[in-house]
């Protein structure tokens, strides 16, 4: 068999990358939900917040350990596979993960012992601060290395220094790399779907507290601040990816034009809500493609005539795979959709007096926590295989930037063992989780005899 090293070595990256990528929008979500209940029983005193807020973070905790584990994979992969690559932008990522360490995970990392630990150590108000700085740190975390992602996608702030295969970006402007053309737009995205990752988890696991009528106190308060938080990301979703799409049109036109699958530039640019490309890749078809006249360009240019820069305006060896980068996108939107939908539903029937009450409801409130995997993966794949051919867009080929002493079985032997390791990890945080879930939050413990004769002589006085 004839194994070819760069779909090997891209293969063994994206299925790093789609492990880890579970685990952070999980800690970041989760980090604001909690941020919202200690604040509630700082607020409040009452002991509900309280045990609801110990419980959650024992979920943050275990997210954070597999996601510190299975990221560090990525970054011997740049050495090993991709070192043509990491000779390239080394001054750039080098930058943005410096800048991650010093303003993220050192804010991040001094805390977490006091979030976890600190409970009965440190008074409320300090614990509250420790859950603050925690959550602001795995956001820090996001913002480098959504700036170093971003820099792939849309290049800025730099100049190219020596030539053939050692020709290397350095930057020339740090604050053009942060601020590159498309970083504010995919940041805001994604932090967006981080926050639903965590929140339709808290809704999930309410849900199902509820269906099983255990914790219900908990479960109930928990539902409410999970699905105010998960309405409001998904609906600010449909504002950000807006922008985002704007951006790719200006900045990135081949990848949203494979996206649509569009391919004429000279008339109106339709959009398909539904449909597959066909087996060449020129129309979107079957009988079951739904379009919307002249929706694409109304989309990009606010006018439905406008046309839209088609996939026939670029030579064939610069355009992105047509078929994954549709699916990937309409998945993407499709979910996304989805949760707003759930979302707003859940608000409607808690303002009805029925979201407790509603079986079939709160089945669909279980489930919720598999919408933001899937559309958050699909969003990333969307964007990075929207990218191709290019691994730094229109300076840098991906077949250009593997390592020239890397052999195909050797990938192949790696990317074995990672699945098996991997595997291995992903058993055991779902076994963790569900120990968590299943054990739920602490029972307050009972009053002793000893306990009501003293609350009685404190009321009497």
């Amino acid at each position: 068999m004839n194994l070819n090293v760069e779909i090997l070595a891209r293969l063994q990256f994206a299925f790093t990358i789609a492990f880890h990528y579970i685990f952070p929008p999980l800690s970041i979500g989760l980090g604001v939900v909690l941020v919202v209940m200690e604040g509630f029983y700082l607020r409040t005193g009452d002991a509900v917040y309280h045990r609801m807020a110990r419980f959650w973070t024992k979920i943050f905790g275990l997210t954070f350990a597999i996601g510190v584990a299975s990221g560090i994979v990525m970054e011997f992969e740049f050495g090993t596979n991709w070192a043509t690559y990491s000779r390239y932008v080394g001054d750039v990522f080098g930058s943005a993960l410096a800048a991650e360490g010093i303003f993220a995970f050192f804010l991040e990392s001094g805390f977490l012992a006091i979030l976890l630990f600190g409970w009965n150590k440190v008074g409320r108000g300090m614990h509250f601060f420790a859950t603050l700085m925690v959550c602001l740190g795995a956001h820090f975390s996001a913002v480098w290395i959504v700036v170093a992602n971003s820099w792939q996608q849309t290049p800025a702030g730099y100049h190219i220094v020596g030539e053939g295969l050692k020709a290397r970006a350095e930057i020339t402007d740090f604050w053009a790399m942060v601020f590159n053309p498309s970083s504010m737009d995919r940041l805001t995205h994604t932090l967006l779907g981080a926050w639903q990752a965590g929140a339709f988890l808290v809704v999930s696991v309410s849900a199902w507290y509820l269906l099983k009528k255990r914790h219900e106190d908990i479960a109930r308060r928990s539902m409410k601040i999970g699905l105010v938080v998960a309405a409001l990301a998904s609906v600010l979703q449909l504002v950000t990816g807006h922008d985002s799409a704007v951006g790719v049109a200006k900045n990135q036109p081949a990848k949203l034009a494979a996206m649509e699958a569009h391919y004429d530039s000279s008339g109106p640019a339709d959009m398909y809500l539904f449909g597959l490309p066909d087996k060449e890749g020129r129309h979107v078809a079957y009988d079951m493609k739904i379009p919307v006249r002249g929706m694409l360009g109304w989309l990009v240019h606010g006018d439905a005539g406008e046309p839209v820069r088609g996939l026939d305006s670029f030579a064939p060896e610069d355009r992105p795979p047509v078929l994954p980068t549709f699916l990937f996108f309409h998945v993407m939107v499709a979910v996304g959709m989805a949760t707003i939908g759930l979302s707003v539903l859940g608000l409607w029937a808690w303002w009805r007096g029925t979201l407790f009450t509603q079986q079939w409801l709160l089945g669909l409130m279980v489930l919720s926590v598999l919408g933001p995997q899937i559309a958050n993966q699909a969003g990333w794949f969307a964007a990075e295989v929207g990218r191709q051919p290019w691994i730094v867009y229109g300076l840098l080929r991906t077949s250009d930037a593997l390592s020239k002493a890397v052999t195909a079985n050797q990938v192949l032997a790696s990317l074995i063992l990672f699945g098996l390791v991997y595997a291995l990890l992903f058993v055991l945080f779902l076994y963790l989780l569900n120990e968590k879930i299943q054990h739920g939050p602490e029972e307050p413990a009972p009053a002793s005899a000893g306990d009501i004769l003293t609350a009685g002589r404190n009321h009497r006085a």
